[in-house]
């Protein structure tokens, strides 16, 4: 049985300072600092008029800090399951926008998002939560509906492959990686909590997924192993 929405809050409001790093971002994910610059990067040049930027699954609030770096005096409304995340995103995001912020305990699943209320939708690191394919057509339906015309959103995620063969491959290469950023102790209690915790999605059943919403151009800005950042414009 996979965790509850209840075991996985509990495990990240105990993990808060792992999640506030933002030279090394999560260090159990490949290229997090990479993906997190790109990531910023994309949404500042594709919707550099923004407003107002959503982070779904803000965490401590990395990837919203990257982007103040770029489009400063956001306002920001930051989504997450944990209590202790939102309360150290608020106060980083607070330091670094004048603009207004807003925070919200829940699961995106439950939450209702007003229309045309957002120009960036960051998602990063929380989509891998979702469990069936009617979620993830359901979150990405509302994250377009969610954003103005001309807006923008940005995933980076663990994603599986679509063939068996390569999604072995992939694990052995995400295995090496851990057992080299640690040791195999480490690598075994990550690959752990992601059989328990984890189901995500290939990254083409992804992209497809957000033209199938009404995204009318995507885009892949970077895969390294098991883990990619992408995004789409909404017209």
């Amino acid at each position: 049985m996979k965790s509850t929405v209840d075991e996985i809050r509990q495990r990240f409001d105990a993990d808060v300072e792992r999640f506030s790093n933002l030279e090394t971002g999560q260090s159990a994910t490949v290229d997090a600092p990479l993906a997190m610059a790109l990531v910023a990067q994309a949404a500042a040049a594709t919707t550099p008029h923004a407003r107002h930027v959503l982070d779904v699954g803000c965490g401590a609030g990395n990837y919203t800090l990257k982007l103040l770096e770029l489009l400063p005096h956001l306002d920001v409304t930051l989504i997450d399951l944990s209590q202790p995340m939102l309360d150290r995103a608020k106060e980083r995001v607070g330091r670094a926008t004048t603009g207004r912020i807003k925070t919200i305990q829940g699961d995106i699943r439950k939450i209702e998002l007003s229309d045309g209320e957002f120009d960036i939708v960051l998602a990063a690191a929380v989509l891998h939560h979702l469990r069936t394919d009617q979620e993830w057509r359901d979150v990405f339906a509302a994250f377009h509906r969610a954003l103005r015309p001309g807006g923008s959103v940005w995933v980076f995620d663990l994603v599986e492959s679509s063939m068996p063969a390569v999604q072995q491959l992939m694990q052995r290469q995400y295995s090496e990686y851990l057992t080299w950023l640690k040791d195999e102790a480490y690598r075994d209690h990550v690959f752990a909590y992601v059989e328990k915790e984890d189901t995500p999605r290939p990254l083409l059943f992804q992209l497809n997924l957000l033209r199938q919403v009404g995204f009318a151009q995507v885009e892949v800005l970077h895969k390294n192993i098991c883990f990619a950042a992408f995004g789409a414009l909404k017209t």
